[in-house]
């Protein structure tokens, strides 16, 4: 005698997703998180600060025997004007040296600020370590705190804005970004959405010790 099989709710039996498709799926999400990086860093390309702070911080680029690069000399003369227009208290040049250097960037940013812009020296203040984003935002952030203060303007190109905002921002500064008129190019915004996108995952501190 056969006996007949009991029914089944089919809809409560779970249905065994295919690896393809589950790797299918985990593709798409990783590309429009890449996708949303780069709109983010695009857009943020594109946006400068109109915000007052007590200090701005120069993020440091190249220097030639104590000359600041055209690079690094539009980023001071940004933080000049901020000065000028009293939208900061003092300035803030941050960067070390590269092998074969006969000074640091900082020193360099100092020089320039000084006999150039003709800030004060009382209103400079130098980080003279880092090597990286990371690095001289972190030591800045150590002795501007010293003093009770968090919020700064970051100086910096267009391409580089929203990720120094969100590596002062790790290491405890109320950070926005005022950027030059310098180009970013596809590469560099590429180049930096990679970065935003593995720091927002890992957090900068931890992407700063793998590269």
């Amino acid at each position: 005698m056969w006996r007949d099989e009991p029914d089944v709710d089919r809809t409560k039996v779970p249905s065994r997703i295919r690896p393809a498709r589950l790797l299918g799926v985990l593709l798409a999400l990783t590309f429009l998180y890449l996708i949303a990086n780069f709109v983010d860093v695009w857009v943020a390309s594109g946006s400068s600060s109109d915000a007052d702070a007590s200090a701005a911080i120069v993020l440091g680029a190249a220097q030639y025997n104590g000359e600041p690069s055209p690079v690094l000399q539009g980023r001071l003369d940004l933080a000049a004007e901020l000065y000028d227009s009293k939208r900061v208290e003092f300035v803030v040049v941050t960067g070390g040296s590269q092998a074969g250097d006969v000074t640091t960037e900082a020193k360099a940013s100092y020089d320039y600020l000084r006999l150039v812009a003709d800030i004060p020296d009382e209103q400079l203040k130098l980080e003279v370590q880092g090597t990286s984003t990371y690095e001289s935002l972190a030591a800045a952030s150590r002795f501007l705190g010293q003093s009770g203060l968090t919020d700064v303007l970051l100086v910096t190109d267009p391409y580089h804005a929203r990720r120094s905002e969100l590596v002062a921002r790790e290491v405890g500064l109320q950070a926005d970004a005022v950027i030059t008129n310098a180009d970013s190019s596809f590469s560099r915004l590429i180049r930096e959405s990679g970065a935003v996108a593995a720091g927002r995952i890992i957090g900068f501190r931890r992407l700063e010790r793998l590269q």
